[in-house]
């Protein structure tokens, strides 16, 4: 095991035609610094993606842009954002190459919700037609809103965080309703939003709805899930 485990961080779209960019939020590099990690960006476009896990350790699925909503056979909603082909494939691919290899993994947000259509799962294409915006999963301006979440006292989450209940910053405008193969929810926000999945037969699988990342100061709680993933990758 190398000093600094090596965790794979993968990023946003290509943006634009004319000299395209490919991006993240620093937030995602400087977590995984703090759990002590060296990043490594994993941009979408690989012809075979899971070549990645022969350089690192672990990977992080970031959040971003939605699915395509064809993945899970529903219609184009006029809210969708972000969505790239390109990049659902590239991380389907390498998302099913990490279960295959039982490499340590952490699914954010978008990161989870691809995990459960991975697995045969589909989504609520806009969570506030289902379920009305008295939980805020996002906010209307620049800013992530912040709800209350609840733990599966049982679950893996719980003893990462060591306690059943947490504040969290969100994101988001879908989130997972029909369950993908072998997935099971260990925390749901009140207004019973499903906000993380475990996998039946993989303990090195994390998966949550809302953004740790932007809770990283010392105090904060949220820093214990990046360190639940190196301590999984040293295990």
């Amino acid at each position: 095991m190398r000093n600094r485990p090596r965790i794979g961080v993968t990023t946003y779209p290509r943006n634009g035609t004319e000299r395209a960019t490919f991006s993240l939020p620093s937030a995602y590099v400087d977590a995984v610094r703090t759990a002590g990690g060296l990043p490594l960006l994993l941009t979408p476009g690989e012809e075979e993606p899971g070549e990645f896990l022969d350089h690192v350790d672990g990977v992080i699925f970031t959040g971003g842009g939605d699915l395509a909503p064809k993945l899970f056979e529903a219609p184009l909603h006029p809210t969708h954002y972000g969505v790239d082909e390109e990049r659902d494939a590239f991380e389907l691919a390498l998302l099913e190459a990490a279960l295959e290899r039982s490499t340590p993994t952490l699914g954010i947000c978008r990161g989870m919700q691809l995990l459960n259509v991975l697995l045969g799962g589909d989504l609520h294409t806009h969570l506030p037609e289902v379920l009305g915006d008295a939980v805020p999963h996002r906010s209307s301006g620049r800013c992530a809103a912040r709800h209350h979440v609840r733990l599966d006292p049982n679950s893996r989450l719980a003893a990462v965080f060591k306690e059943t209940d947490l504040w969290v910053r969100s994101w988001h405008h879908q989130a997972v309703n029909r369950l993908g193969r072998g997935l099971v929810p260990t925390a749901w926000a009140p207004d019973g939003t499903v906000e993380a999945l475990e996998l039946a037969g993989a303990p090195c699988l994390l998966a949550v709805q809302w953004h740790p990342e932007l809770e990283q100061e010392e105090a904060s709680p949220q820093r214990r899930l990046f360190q639940a993933l190196i301590d999984l990758v040293r295990a």
